[in-house]
């Protein structure tokens, strides 16, 4: 597989770069003391935010703005800044702040640069084990202290040799859902929970083979679609549509995303997901 050439490897170049910056400042907050708010002010389920994920944000902004002037940045933590430029980016300061404040290695710096309904270029870096994905959808790359290899998929075309991930049960938005989600783990070897950004990292690797999960904003998914598709990986909705994002207000449409090794093995997922 080539490397990419001309914007394409400019902008993964800047994001593999201002992403490992990003991983180091939140770095500074994992496993140590830090003052946790609920954006959720008690009223619904517990939404976590630190000042870890404000400053991370922040960096990311200010290295977005310098880089690329003109153009739009949506951000979980502050927002959408509107230049008027027909490019996006979205940003996902700590995926996994769950994880980040139980002291778990399973979270990750997201950022992704959106060209329409298209994230061409997209990144996640975990600093506490050093390693970045990043792709742009016709490669992807796993970097690890400086070390940049190209990653494939696992060839795994049935269920019943599939290792699926999902962040957490309770992500999904109905009892109807989360049983469409059991219907497939029952038919695969076996399943892991609190993956978060990383289950769909270890997919593009080849570790596992099924990431299936509910509730997504486009900052948690867009971001990591061209890593799990130029890894050879497929990517969609639960029905079978592209994750499309509404760039006005940073959400997907439904957030309900199934991302699968092959094609063969995704259909088996989207058949038993809408029985």
């Amino acid at each position: 597989m080539t490397e990419p050439q001309g914007p394409a490897a400019d902008y993964l170049a800047f994001l593999t770069g201002m992403i490992e910056q990003a991983g180091a400042h939140a770095m500074r907050y994992f496993r140590q003391p830090l003052a946790v708010a609920d954006k959720n002010r008690g009223q619904g389920v517990f939404d976590p935010v630190t000042q870890a994920d404000r400053e991370v944000e922040e960096f990311i902004r200010a290295s977005i703005a310098a880089a690329y002037p003109g153009h739009n940045i949506i951000g979980e933590e502050f927002g959408s800044t509107q230049t008027g430029g027909g490019k996006t980016w979205l940003i996902d300061p700590i995926d996994g702040t769950r994880g980040f404040l139980a002291g778990s290695g399973m979270w990750g710096v997201l950022a992704g640069l959106m060209d329409g309904e298209r994230c061409v270029a997209g990144a996640m870096r975990q600093p506490f084990t050093s390693e970045t994905w990043a792709g742009d959808g016709r490669g992807s790359y796993h970097i690890y202290e400086g070390r940049k290899s190209t990653i494939h998929t696992r060839p795994c075309e049935r269920l019943s040799e599939a290792v699926v991930c999902c962040t957490h049960p309770a992500m999904y938005p109905s009892a109807e859902s989360l049983a469409a989600f059991h219907r497939v783990v029952a038919q695969c070897r076996f399943s892991r929970y609190g993956t978060d950004c990383v289950g769909y990292g270890l997919l593009a690797s080849g570790f596992v083979d099924l990431v299936i999960e509910g509730g997504l904003s486009a900052y948690d998914i867009m971001p990591l679609i061209p890593v799990v598709e130029g890894a050879g990986g497929v990517i969609t909705d639960w029905q079978g549509d592209s994750v499309i994002t509404e760039a006005a207000t940073g959400m997907t449409t439904g957030g309900l995303v199934v991302a699968a090794a092959s094609r063969p093995l995704h259909d088996q997922a989207l058949t038993l997901l809408n029985l």
